[in-house]
């Protein structure tokens, strides 16, 4: 950022929230942030009952970490707001939103870390004298930030909004090299595997909380920054290496753990955001509403394991090898979602959404009832069939832990490295699916199937390939759920539950992450799965905290956390997309106003 764009950025500038100078607002951010990071050095608490340790001097530990992190961070984008060199492209879109994100961000882990030491430990005289000046010092950085002068580049005058927004126009980026851009992506491959691995790895709940408050403001940082944006353009650029290199930090996870309950986590991760994936083909591309699809990933469990050599099947004297019970699986849901769907998708909206949670309900009471008593003995009624032997490749049983080299993969790593492998199959066929004519003709109906029908489309075909498309893809992670699982049971198969998978679960992952996206349903089903299992400590206030996240996200991003293009335009007014029109760096304050209204 040169001095000439920083003396523009004043002179458009309004007045900012705090009545402060604007050299004394940057002077206090600088202060603030370097002073935030400083204090993790120093002791909190004087006793060890508090999580983390935080009683020793010069070494920072447990949500500490979280709050040097969070000033390191404020500190660089106050250095980028000077427009000190090499720093400048922190802040392509000249705005000062992320400067107030990323000073709230060290605020919020520092505060939420004092008051949670005082509650816990029974008072404000458990804080020793370096948790007040980290209270103090995460204050300044957001008081400064609040007091910079903004650019009114906004549809809104409220001060207030456009702190907490991304500019309207952002600058274009210079070109790069090639090698350049695939250099980016490796980075930022290498540090969403680091987040992703410390929050997975977070020993109690008070750390996972702070690691929420620490990422989510510092991702809306960089989105309002217009980074993001950016990025995005890099990754357009490089699909191909992007997803390689996704699948790399996939199998490179399990690699990163000692403790194979995690890995256990990372594989109901992946077999959810599959199933999540075969629903977005519904749900997402058709715009089916389908509140019974938990049914297809019960059908293909139970399928494997009927065939897999339990002794408690009814067929226990047949061992299928895994490739054969995985396509017996998928063949299975795929024949139960023709059959549910050809005398059902004629239907439309609630009708069709009644219809789907009916089925839902029919298979889990019937797989409740094949116990030989009240029905056929076909699924051993409510004990479900258990005993279900590990798979075997090659002779390599993924029930044992191998070693590779210097890393030990345990159970549940082995078969998370199976279910990436699987993943990889699913995308693939999602891909192709929608860029392919009939993936066209699923958007076409989910859009307007009156019109899609008068252009010649046969509507009821494309939904019915659609539904068993989708169903055969839950029936095959349902093979692989029945292995890890070791038993299947009917209770899990239903439309709600406290734990997943249900289809409510499922269903959510799609809306959460980003219907019609393939990164979307992946990440809502980790949030979804993994939000639980780390709020466990709020006990029965964990669902009410999720329920308003939920809320609020639904209120500030009905899109979804990674937007399809066509979605967003349908959800904002404005009709703008998240990737705004380009500006360059040499427009005036009055060519920004113009371009802005």
């Amino acid at each position: 950022m040169t001095e000439t764009t920083t003396s523009a950025w004043d002179a458009a500038a309004t007045r900012g929230l705090l009545p402060l100078p604007t050299p004394a607002a940057r002077a206090l951010l600088l202060a603030g942030g370097i002073a935030t990071a400083a204090s993790t050095f120093l002791a909190w608490t004087w006793t060890s009952e508090f999580p983390g340790d935080l009683t020793v001097t010069g070494y920072p530990g447990g949500l500490q970490v979280l709050t040097l992190i969070a000033g390191v961070l404020t500190t660089l984008f106050s250095l980028a707001s000077y427009g000190t060199r090499g720093l400048g492209w922190l802040l392509p879109a000249r705005n000062n939103a992320p400067l107030v994100l990323t000073a709230l961000g060290g605020f919020a882990v520092t505060w939420y870390t004092v008051i949670s030491i005082s509650v816990e430990l029974g008072g404000l005289a458990n804080l020793e004298p370096g948790a007040w000046i980290a209270a103090v010092a995460s204050l300044l950085p957001l008081l400064g930030a609040l007091s910079l002068p903004h650019r009114q580049t906004h549809s809104t005058k409220d001060n207030l909004k456009a702190y907490l927004t991304k500019a309207d126009q952002i600058p274009a980026p210079q070109a790069l090299s090639p090698w350049f851009e695939r250099a980016a992506i490796t980075v930022v491959t290498v540090v969403g595997l680091t987040v992703f691995t410390y929050g997975i790895d977070t020993e109690y709940g008070e750390l996972f909380i702070g690691f929420l408050l620490v990422v989510i403001l510092n991702v809306w940082a960089l989105h309002t920054a217009g980074l993001l944006d950016r990025f995005s353009r890099i990754v357009a650029h490089n699909r191909s290496f992007t997803l390689a290199m996704g699948f790399a930090a996939a199998i490179a996870f399990p690699f990163t753990q000692t403790d194979d309950h995690y890995a256990n986590i990372g594989v109901n991760i992946l077999i959810f955001g599959t199933v999540a994936l075969g629903l977005n083909i519904v749900v997402g591309l058709a715009g089916l509403l389908d509140l019974g699809y938990v049914a297809f990933l019960g059908v293909g469990a139970y399928t494997a394991a009927l065939v897999s050599g339990s002794e408690f099947s009814t067929f226990s004297g047949i061992h299928f090898p895994f490739w054969a019970a995985a396509i017996t699986g998928a063949a299975a849901s795929l024949v139960f979602g023709i059959l549910i769907g050809a005398p059902t998708l004629r239907l439309r909206g609630d009708y069709l959404a009644i219809v789907t949670l009916g089925f839902g309900e029919i298979f889990r009471i019937a797989v409740n009832n094949m116990d030989g008593d009240s029905g056929p003995d076909l699924t051993n009624g409510p004990n479900g069939i258990p005993a279900i032997p590990d798979l075997s490749f090659f002779g390599f049983n993924l029930g044992k832990a191998h070693d590779i080299g210097s890393f030990t993969l345990g159970r549940f790593a082995n078969y998370y490295l199976l279910m990436v492998l699987i993943m990889a199959i699913v995308i693939l066929v999602y891909t192709r699916a929608a860029d392919s004519r009939i993936g066209r003709s699923w958007i076409a109906i989910r859009e307007d199937e009156t019109a899609a029908t008068a252009m010649g489309i046969n509507g009821f075909r494309v939904k019915l390939v659609a539904f068993a498309l989708g169903a055969s893809l839950a029936g095959l992670a349902g093979t692989v759920s029945a292995h890890v699982t070791y038993s299947v049971v009917p209770n899990p198969y239903q439309f709600a539950g406290a734990t997943p998978p249900n289809s409510a679960f499922l269903l959510a992952a799609v809306v959460l992450g980003g219907m019609g996206t393939v990164a979307g349903p992946i990440l809502g089903a980790a949030l979804l799965y993994l939000l639980p299992e780390k709020l466990v400590f709020l006990q029965d206030k964990s669902l009410l905290a999720f329920g308003i996240a939920l809320i609020l996200l639904m209120r500030f991003r009905p899109e979804g956390i990674i937007a399809n293009r066509r979605r967003q335009l349908e959800f904002h007014e404005t009709g703008q997309l998240d990737v705004p029109e380009q500006t360059t760096l040499t427009d005036t304050p009055a060519t920004v106003t113009k371009a802005g209204a």
